[in-house]
């Protein structure tokens, strides 16, 4: 990869930190649009759904990780509505790229109860950065859920076709969200 491709995605990381500015509630369709425009949703979510086509032993494992993420963003956000959060949100969500990166790249598989606690975890987080942002049974909720779903599909089929049998190629996407997040982790502590 090219030094200046990290230095374009480096600086373009606190564009990342609009991902979370109050959208308060202004329906379906924002809630859809947030996981494609903020970067560390994104990420996250593509993770979510390549990891577990690359680390799952059957075919019905494979839903594993992306239902465990759905249902435990959706209980953060019902959290958050309720002003259930934890302290330093925004570093734990840019912490779940990072995570989902090095998850991607480790010669070690984590065992899959331990994989869905991190995914879960880290959903949780998720969805109590937007609950706290949302009015009590918002649309936006609704919205947020299906396109985190339809990008765990996304990361789901590039890992199947393009993925898959391509070790050196899997190990650079993982290494370069790994970095991304790590840059995010930053530009948000800092």
């Amino acid at each position: 990869m090219s030094k200046r491709l990290v230095a374009l995605l480096l600086t373009a990381l606190p564009l990342a930190a609009y991902a979370h500015t109050g959208h308060g509630d202004h329906g379906f369709i924002d809630g859809f649009t947030h996981p494609f425009l903020g970067l560390d949703h994104l990420l996250a979510m593509l993770m979510v759904g390549v990891w577990s086509v690359l680390h799952s032993n059957n075919a019905r494992q494979v839903w594993l990780a992306p239902a465990t993420f759905v249902v435990l963003l959706a209980t953060g956000v019902i959290l958050g509505q309720h002003g259930i959060v934890v302290q330093q949100l925004e570093p734990l969500v840019a912490a779940s790229v990072l995570v989902l990166g090095v998850m991607l790249t480790s010669p070690f598989r984590v065992g899959l109860s331990a994989a869905l606690t991190i995914i879960g975890g880290f959903a949780l987080f998720h969805g109590m950065a937007h609950g706290g942002e949302l009015e009590k049974g918002s649309t936006i909720m609704a919205g947020i859920v299906l396109g985190s779903a339809i990008l765990h599909g996304i990361g789901m089929t590039a890992a199947h076709f393009v993925l898959k049998h391509r070790l050196t190629l899997t190990l650079r996407v993982g290494q370069l969200v790994a970095l991304i997040g790590g840059g995010l982790v930053l530009s948000t502590v800092l």
